[in-house]
């Protein structure tokens, strides 16, 4: 091993103390919160039965969590999100690919793709409903549409970005369109492909929700819409926190395997 000189050391130690300390102050502005959230409610200062409070929240949680029915909504939410993630990762790849691949059809849907990105999708949910019915398939079909259009863009962009010297080098060796993408665009785009994903992950847990909203009897977003219209508020918190929880988890986990395919290059 190569030894640590003295300065290294020391810029090693500076780090981990300044991690340490923007972890600690992460979790005390958040227990501040939560004391601060609480205490106003018990002092009267916002109305609890508005504005919930932690300990309501926790005790619907403990409560839910005993009678076996989070495990339910949870689990169909998730089930949904990656099933969503999944279609939109394999489909935006492949219909990227098409484009890099024709040049021509690309310039014709480029402007359709543009338009169908910033078309607000909560917009589409009603009509999903109407055409495909209140089923899980619907609420898939939510999540891919919020996705879909922007991961496409994002990674045909990427393709061709593609460092053109190295394409010419692979047909200068009378290599064809596919060895160009197998050998060169598709290795040198993982990276960004890698942070595509960690965004496409948070939006189709967005899809899914937005879907749920309006037509499902299950799921997360069911639990708050339903709460919110029965003012059981405290559902709504637990719900909220809870898909906190599942969407810091979820990009966690991508976040570790872009870590681990850095280091290994």
């Amino acid at each position: 091993m190569i030894p640590v000189s003295n300065a290294q050391e020391k810029y090693l130690k500076k780090r981990r103390r300044d991690c340490r300390l923007i972890w600690l102050f992460r979790i005390l502005i958040f227990i501040l919160f939560l004391a601060l959230w609480e205490i106003s409610t018990r002092k009267g200062w916002i109305d609890s039965f508005i504005f919930s409070s932690p300990s309501q929240a926790i005790s619907t949680f403990i409560n839910m969590w005993k009678e076996n029915a989070l495990y339910l909504h949870i689990g169909v939410t998730l089930f949904e999100t990656l099933v969503s993630f999944c279609l939109v990762f394999f489909i935006g790849i492949s219909i990227a690919v098409l484009l890099w691949s024709c040049s021509h059809l690309s310039q014709i849907l480029e402007p359709y793709l543009v338009i169908l990105n910033s078309l607000p999708k909560s917009a589409l949910a009603p009509l999903l409903i109407v055409w495909l019915g209140t089923s899980v398939k619907t609420i898939i079909v939510a999540g891919i549409s919020v996705a879909i259009f922007g991961s496409v863009i994002n990674l045909y962009t990427c393709f061709k970005e593609t460092s053109p010297d190295k394409i010419k080098l692979i047909y200068t060796l009378h290599g064809s369109r596919f060895q160009a993408l197998t050998k060169v665009v598709l290795p040198s785009s993982i990276p960004q492909i890698l942070a595509n994903m960690k965004v496409n992950i948070g939006l189709c847990l967005v899809g899914v929700i937005i879907g749920e909203f309006i037509g499902s009897r299950q799921g997360l977003g069911y639990l708050i819409i339903y709460g919110t219209q029965t003012f059981k508020l405290d559902w709504v918190i637990m719900a909220i926190v809870v898909l906190c929880v599942v969407a810091m988890l979820l990009y966690a986990i991508l976040n570790r395997i872009e870590k681990w395919y850095l280091k290994k290059i």
